[in-house]
């Protein structure tokens, strides 16, 4: 969960050409075929030719594109990982300013994001323990959030806003961990899960009590 703009947060193109437009609209196509068909059936239930024939292509054709279907779901995962990091923004430069306000306001940008994509964001969860590359993708990523999340856990005890206590970065990859499978959850309906309507409040509480005591 953070807004670390870095080379890490850069979008590799997964598709087969080296340098494609990012707005070449026969990938676009293919793109928002893959997301439309993940909020009506499983991944593996989604074939080549499907994405191919929704977007208007051949399959031949959707292979100058991408490689593989996989390719597909790891660009569109890419693209929602760009995503939560440019909603986050600055939020965690200004937490001092309203620790609180801003907590909720960086949870609940990423809660946004996440339930906007919720069918990417579930399809890779399921497929994670499979795919290496996701797997990979989702690791390194975990890894810049929970460093932006242990340096604000830092400042805040340094400017004597939180008392000192765990070390920082085993309290941030818990956080981070525990958002990810509640919001896993709640997105999926997963067993016992917070309702949608109230996890940003319940996660933040969490949040506070456990950085602030």
């Amino acid at each position: 969960m953070t807004p670390a703009r870095t080379a890490a947060g850069t979008r590799v193109p997964r598709g087969r050409r080296a340098a494609r437009s990012s707005g070449d609209e026969r990938e676009q196509d293919i793109l928002a075929t893959a997301e439309r068909l993940l909020e009506q059936r499983a991944f593996a239930d989604i074939s080549i030719d499907d994405l191919a024939r929704g977007a208007g292509i051949s399959r031949p054709t959707f292979y100058f594109y991408f490689p593989s279907k996989d390719a597909v779901l790891l660009t569109l995962l890419d693209r929602v990982i760009e995503e939560a990091g440019a909603s986050a923004g600055d939020v965690l430069d200004r937490l001092a300013e309203d620790p609180r306000a801003r907590w909720r306001e960086l949870i609940d940008r990423f809660h946004r994001t996440f339930g906007a994509h919720r069918a990417v964001v579930l399809a890779c969860a399921q497929v994670r323990g499979t795919n290496a590359e996701v797997r990979q993708l989702w690791a390194t990523v975990m890894e810049r959030w929970v460093q932006a999340i242990e340096t604000a856990i830092t400042a805040e005890r340094r400017r004597g806003a939180a008392p000192a206590g765990l070390p920082a970065r085993d309290l941030a990859i818990a956080l981070n961990s525990m958002n990810e499978r509640v919001w896993y959850a709640t997105f999926a309906g997963d067993g016992p899960s917070v309702a949608e309507s109230d996890v940003v409040d319940v996660l933040l509480d969490v949040w506070l009590a456990a950085i602030y005591r």
